[in-house]
């Protein structure tokens, strides 16, 4: 346990904890589902008693959760996953698209953006930097 990359385990925590969080939004409810940003249809519907929002919100926990695999995988604490390094640079790209996507956002419709999509936008693109320095740090190894 020695050699253990401990750049891509803190991408994979991170992963895990925001799996949890999708969790906690379902448990949560209509409040939680507002408060974290969801869409008006989203909301409405879970205030109107639908399990649509849960069902979406626990297949993105599941991705999350997939994603913290696949960090904790090649950081060494799992087995190799199949298509290992491939699957990594995809999830690394995800985050950091979708934190750097605020840039243009900011520029073409600075009206739609709010606190919840900084700070989410801010927190991805430091989890895509976790997996590029993990992936970095791996070199020829992953």
């Amino acid at each position: 346990m020695a050699n253990l990359n401990k750049t891509l385990m803190t991408a994979g925590l991170c992963s895990l904890i925001t799996a949890l969080l999708h969790l906690l939004i379902i448990i949560g409810g209509t409040e939680w589902y507002r408060f974290f940003g969801a869409g008006d249809t989203i909301v409405q519907l879970s205030s109107q008693g639908s399990i649509y929002p849960g069902l979406i919100t626990l297949g993105i926990a599941l991705v999350f959760f997939s994603w913290a695999l696949y960090a904790f995988s090649a950081a060494g604490v799992l087995r190799r996953l199949p298509w290992l390094k491939p699957i990594l640079i995809v999830i690394t790209l995800i985050y950091l698209i979708r934190g750097a996507g605020l840039l243009p956002m900011i520029l073409i419709s600075p009206e739609l953006v709010d606190n919840f999509l900084i700070v989410s936008s801010i927190i991805s693109f430091l989890i895509g930097s976790l997996h590029f320095a993990g992936i970095r740090q791996m070199g020829e190894r992953l």
